[in-house]
């Protein structure tokens, strides 16, 4: 008999349970303009299992795209970012997000105009809270200047469509007005012309995490 079959049958006399627990996964739910880029930048983040793109702050339920950019549901576009707190904490990803926006911008984010474009954070509990107030605190102390992103309450969030969901991986074509691209090569010709990059590295020089030689 094995030394590990004499353990699990000792445990199991004296009432020890030996199941492996996993570390429980937390949510953080952050608006930064358009999600596929937040989404693309926090999927990159050791420790963060996924982001999921949808919509949050809002009045009306399970919105569509259309009617959230549209206007007037008062919704965010908006990134849940599922993460192993054994690995990255709160702090780190609220600091990282400060770091991948424009946090003076009231307006929305870099080409994206309006309400649904604007940053914002979520907290799902008093801890996120109190690291997004920190971590605001230093994006201050850092640019000199005052950080418009509001922290407010968590409220119902709501998945974009599957088309939405990893779009900066997907392989499948569209037509450009430069012709037939990947949604990957769309998404990258797009954040280009948006300046998103330009933006942050202006704003946070060699402290901006996703921006490429920074």
């Amino acid at each position: 008999m094995t030394i590990q079959r004499l353990f699990l049958i000792a445990a199991a006399s004296l009432g020890i349970s030996t199941a492996i627990h996993a570390a429980e996964q937390k949510t953080l739910t952050v608006a930064g303009g358009c999600f596929w880029c937040v989404e693309a930048d926090f999927e990159k983040v050791q420790g963060v299992s996924e982001a999921i793109s949808g919509f949050t702050g809002g009045t009306v339920a399970d919105p569509t795209y259309k009617e959230v950019v549209g206007g007037g549901t008062g919704h965010y576009e908006a990134v849940q970012i599922k993460y192993d707190p054994d690995v990255v904490d709160a702090s780190t990803l609220l600091n990282l997000f400060f770091r991948s926006v424009d946090p003076l911008d009231a307006g929305g984010q870099f080409c994206d105009r309006g309400d649904s474009y604007r940053t914002a954070i979520f907290p799902a509990d008093a801890a996120q809270r109190q690291a997004a107030e920190a971590a605001k605190a230093n994006a201050e102390a850092e640019l000199g200047q005052s950080v418009v992103t509001p922290i407010l309450e968590e409220q119902p969030f709501y998945p974009a469509d599957g088309y939405h969901q990893d779009y900066y991986k997907q392989s499948s074509l569209i037509l450009t007005r430069f012709g037939p691209k990947s949604k990957a090569n769309a998404y990258i010709a797009y954040r280009d012309a948006c300046g998103r990059d330009e933006r942050v590295r202006q704003l946070w020089g060699n402290d901006a995490p996703f921006v490429p030689g920074s």
